[in-house]
């Protein structure tokens, strides 16, 4: 820390109010936050290799250049075994999803919007952060080539695969990786090859927007690597409709990066990678958990195997004794788990067309309603308890749609959810877990799609919709809430929600 700290006074010309040190992360790096006298904050940071700082330093200059979500290098020690950087602040994806993480992978709304954002943006490093790159700078080598893949491959064999027990045929499994090593390497790329882009490496701002760090390991090689690393995370257990909307989301913002593979031809490599870098991580489990007896990596094995289990079943691989021994693998008595249905949130029904009757000569002329062309339109959407009454609906409209949430799994049965509300996380989980309000919604989604549209073409000002249930405190309050958010993020107009019997009334403007 002495040296950061006459770093730091070389810099600025004063000495720090405080430095203290941050918790450590898996590498060897150390990180410091250093207080100014002003109330500023910046990270220190003391490595142990040259080589690998040097990297770090250039390819965030050269990222910075690129105008990329990066942090500024401040300043760098004469031996470049420490340096300065812009302090991100303390807001990481990985704490931000922690909700989703500790209750196996139950992703509420914004948590599944915090994804959505952060890998849309991972072309823009990929493939702007790649122009002019100088590959030779990049640590501990400039490409990601076929020694790579040998080497991580003959990793899982030697820390996980043989530790296991399972006998198999040492050439026959050579002669499958192998072939599956030329696969991985066979089309080339001149894009960043991230290689450690997972949701701890990712910091959020003030508005949530993604920004970078501890890319120091990245070099010149395919993206699919990275979205297979992201999403395939063995901790985030992230449900198998969510990965698919998430490779959906990272497919279409590559295209306005570079020219983009068939649909079918990306998703096919892609399970390549995914099989890869599985087989990757159980290898550094199986060296840390069964070598170093660290528990956190014993207790990510089983996650893994569910990973595993996931893409052998859903890749036709032509690697068929590395698929055979895989599959032992997962028969693994320890590794037997109960699986459970996830249901992912759907977006919504998209209008497709806008078609509204053409008038025929024939028709003669239309008469009109006395309320149109008065808008803007208003939306109030209510929940309540059928004990206590339907809503009333006072722009004497008659009270629009209601819809009764009582067919739907009750929340409020249990002992732990009965002095909550929908608007609590508990419930949300409860709920979007379960899945039945979510397929309930969408179809209410959908109405409201055709309706709103229409009503804001003839110029109505006033729609409601009322969700009841038992006791105006659960499902009615979820799917309210929801649907007031949904119309208002899709059409932009006014929504007044009132969960009646909460004493709950808010403006979404």
């Amino acid at each position: 820390m002495e040296r950061l700290a006459n770093l730091y006074s070389t810099w600025r010309k004063q000495d720090a109010a405080k430095i203290e040190k941050l918790a450590a992360s898996g590498s060897n790096r150390e990180y410091y936050r250093i207080y100014d006298n002003d109330g500023s904050t910046y990270i220190g940071v003391v490595g142990t290799s040259r080589e690998e700082n040097e990297a770090f330093v250039y390819l965030s200059q050269h990222f910075k250049k690129r105008m990329l979500p990066v942090p500024d290098i401040l300043a760098v020690s004469s031996d470049e075994m420490c340096y300065i950087q812009s302090d991100l602040g303390n807001k990481s994806l990985f704490d931000e999803l922690r909700g989703g993480r500790e209750s196996g992978g139950r992703y509420n709304v914004r948590e599944r919007e915090l994804l959505e954002k952060t890998i849309r943006e991972l072309p823009n490093i990929q493939i702007r952060g790649a122009r002019g790159l100088q590959w030779e700078h990049c640590y501990p080598q400039p490409e990601f080539n076929e020694d790579n893949v040998m080497f991580d491959l003959n990793y899982f064999k030697y820390c996980f695969l043989k530790p296991t027990g399972i006998d198999f045929h040492e050439l026959k499994l050579e002669a499958n990786f192998r072939m599956f090593m030329k696969d991985l390497t066979e089309e080339k790329f001149d894009s960043f090859l991230y290689r450690d882009f997972q949701a701890r490496n990712v910091m959020l701002d003030d508005d949530d927007n993604p920004c970078f760090i501890d890319y120091q390991g990245g070099r010149k090689g395919p993206y699919y690597y990275d979205v297979a690393s992201f999403l395939w995370q063995a901790s985030a257990q992230y449900p198998k409709e969510l990965k698919q909307k998430l490779v959906d989301v990272y497919y279409d913002a590559l295209k306005n990066y570079t020219e983009v593979p068939s649909v079918r031809h990306f998703r096919d490599r892609l399970n390549l990678f995914v099989l890869f870098r599985t087989m990757q991580v159980l290898g550094a489990y199986g060296y840390r958990g069964n070598f170093e007896k660290k528990q956190h990596f014993i207790e990510s094995i089983p996650p893994a195997i569910n990973n595993l289990r996931e893409i052998i079943k859903e890749g036709n691989f032509p690697y068929p004794y590395l698929i055979e021994t895989l599959q032992h693998i997962c028969d693994m008595p320890q590794y037997q788990t109960v699986e459970k249905k996830n249901v992912s949130r759907a977006d919504g029904y998209k209008i497709t067309s806008n078609n509204i009757y053409n008038a025929h000569p024939s028709d003669g002329p239309a008469t009109f309603s006395k309320y149109d062309n008065r808008g803007p339109l208003v939306v109030r959407v209510f929940s309540f308890s059928y004990h206590k009454g339907i809503p009333e609906d006072t722009s004497g409209n008659g009270g629009g749609y209601v819809f009764d949430c009582r067919s739907t799994h009750n929340p409020g049965r249990y002992e732990p959810y009965k002095k909550l509300t929908g608007l609590d996380e508990p419930v949300i989980r409860f709920l979007e877990d379960d899945g039945e309000i979510l397929t309930f919604l969408d179809d209410i989604y959908k109405l409201a799609d055709r309706h709103i549209e229409r009503y804001l073409q003839r110029g109505f000002n006033s729609l409601m919709f009322s969700f009841g249930c038992t006791g105006g405190q659960h499902r009615s309050v979820y799917a309210a809430q929801h649907l007031a958010e949904y119309i208002h993020n899709k059409f932009g107009i006014e929504v007044i929600v009132n969960h009646r019997e909460q004493g709950i009334v808010s403006e979404l403007k």
